[in-house]
């Protein structure tokens, strides 16, 4: 493990050894991400105000930033998720194996649902919910479709691709 991980107000974040986090990677405060899961380069995990989980297989890509709300909502992000380059994951949750695509964003109180899609460039206002199978696009996102499944097989695949990606990784810095 690398990157830059930084106490805040006495809390250290906890990042389980079977975790990869990139050498510009900054995880900071009250944050814990689980096995097998990576934070890729540029990545900002502020787990400032109150606490952000990242369960296990879970890829934030490159630039993703993920904060919490100063009215005490955190960040929960389940197992084998994947976030695209440059997403913003702001108090908001992320269940298990859902999706959330490039440069989206998803807001306050937002839940993304098992097996459910953020299209690329989407916005998920504040409190809304992204149902299982639905894909939402837009600004603001609404849902556009139900996902094939070919394209709700491709998330779980998607995410075991990322821990063989950071699993190669992990082993040029050793």
């Amino acid at each position: 493990m690398s990157g830059l991980i930084l106490p805040y107000r006495g809390r250290l974040p906890t990042i389980v050894p079977g975790a990869w986090v990139a050498p510009t990677a900054t995880v900071i405060g009250d944050v814990t991400v689980g096995e097998g899961s990576s934070l890729w380069f540029g990545v900002i995990v502020r787990g400032d105000l109150c606490g952000i989980r990242i369960g296990a297989r879970t890829n934030l890509q490159d630039g993703t930033v993920v904060h919490v709300s100063s009215r005490g909502l955190g960040a929960e992000i389940g197992d084998d998720v994947t976030v695209g380059h440059m997403a913003m994951i702001h108090a908001c949750r992320l269940e298990d194996g859902s999706f959330v695509g490039m440069k989206a964003c998803v807001l306050d109180g937002a839940v993304v649902e098992t097996g459910a899609m953020v299209a690329a460039g989407a916005v998920v206002s504040p409190g809304k919910r992204v149902r299982t199978g639905e894909l939402w696009a837009g600004v603001p996102a609404r849902p556009m479709r139900t996902l094939t499944e070919n394209e709700r097989r491709n998330l779980i695949e998607t995410a075991r691709h990322y821990v063989d990606l950071a699993a190669d990784y992990a082993a040029e810095e050793r």
